[in-house]
C-alpha cells in the first residue's frame, strides 16, 4: 500500500509523517524505516525506526531511487513500513517522473508486502489524476 501526505511546502506535512511512523513502530511485528534528506527529525522517531539520510548514498536520478528502495527491501525481509520524507527531492523526481516512480513503488510494496508512505509537496489538485487515490492526507 503506498500512502501519500500531500500539501504545499511548509504545511505540516513531516509533523504527521513522523507520528504515523511512530504509531507505526509501537504496533508493528517487523521493521519500520524513515528516509530523510538529513538527520534533523532523529530525536523524534522513535528508537524503534531505523532513520536513514538518504545524501549519504550517492543517488542522483528516480532510478537509483528504485533500486535503494529495492535493496533495502531485499536486505530486510522483516520490513514492514517504509516512510518517505521529502519524496521529490530525495528521490529526485521532477515533472512527468512522478506516476512511474510512484508505480513502480506501488508494484514493491504489492510484492513485498511492504507499506510506502510519502510526504510530497505538491497540491492535491496537481497530482496525476492516476494518483489521488493514493492521497491519505492533504494540506
Amino acid at each position: 500500500m503506498i500512502q501519500i501526505i500531500a500539501g504545499e511546502k511548509g504545511k505540516g506535512k513531516t509533523k504527521i509523517l513522523i507520528e504515523k511512523a511512530n504509531l507505526a513502530a509501537r504496533v508493528a511485528k517487523g521493521n519500520v524505516v524513515y528516509l530523510d534528506k538529513n538527520n534533523k527529525h532523529m530525536y523524534e522517531l522513535s528508537n524503534r525506526i531505523r532513520l536513514i539520510n538518504v545524501k549519504d548514498y550517492c543517488i542522483e536520478n528516480p532510478s537509483e531511487f528504485i533500486g535503494f528502495l529495492c535493496g533495502l527491501v531485499s536486505q530486510d525481509h522483516d520490513l514492514e513500513a517504509v516512510f518517505l520524507d521529502s519524496f521529490l527531492t530525495i528521490a529526485f523526481v521532477e515533472g512527468d517522473l512522478l506516476t512511474p516512480t510512484l508505480k513502480k513503488i506501488e508494484k514493491i510494496s504489492k510484492e513485498y508486502d511492504v507499506d510506502f508512505t510519502l510526504s510530497i509537496s505538491m497540491a492535491e489538485h496537481a497530482f496525476p489524476e492516476l494518483m489521488r487515490e493514493n492521497i491519505a492526507v492533504a494540506l
